[in-house]
């Protein structure tokens, strides 16, 4: 890290390539829709090695696996219409990897995606698509 990145760190993420910003971005804007919605926010960006999860949050008794997805058109197709199967398997045990750290809680689970849209590197429009898939099989928790 450069001295102006030590002494400026909010310009050296301005500098970040532009999907990556709006990617922070789109977190962000989805921790606190979430935030605002009631549920109780837990960690970001949890990688295990086989796969990251880009929030968890409780709701309730239930921890929620939330995948982010933002865009700046939605031309060809909806954002959480890339949360395929090879997607799906890679949160499933990256979900699992988070429960064994905390010593396999009987607790429910969720997955959900947030759709954030973009218009010149602005949010117009999230969209919380609570449940959209359970955990890929041959996997269980439970």
């Amino acid at each position: 890290m450069n001295l102006l990145q030590r002494l400026n760190p909010w310009r050296a993420k301005a500098e970040s390539p532009l999907a990556h910003r709006h990617g922070s971005l789109g977190e962000r804007a989805a921790r606190d829709h979430l935030k605002g919605k009631g549920l109780k926010y837990l960690t970001c960006n949890f990688n295990s090695g086989r796969g990251e999860i880009d929030l968890v949050f409780r709701d309730e008794d239930c921890l929620v696996f939330v995948e982010v997805k933002t865009r700046s058109s939605e031309a060809w197709t909806r954002p959480a219409r890339s949360v395929n199967a090879a997607k799906r398997l890679r949160l499933s045990k990256c979900a699992l990897d988070y429960l064994r750290l905390l010593r396999s809680p009987q607790v429910k689970l969720r997955f959900d995606v947030v759709e954030v849209l973009l218009e010149d590197s602005v949010v117009v429009e999230i969209r919380h698509l609570p449940n959209t898939f359970t955990l890929s099989p041959p996997y269980r928790h439970g």
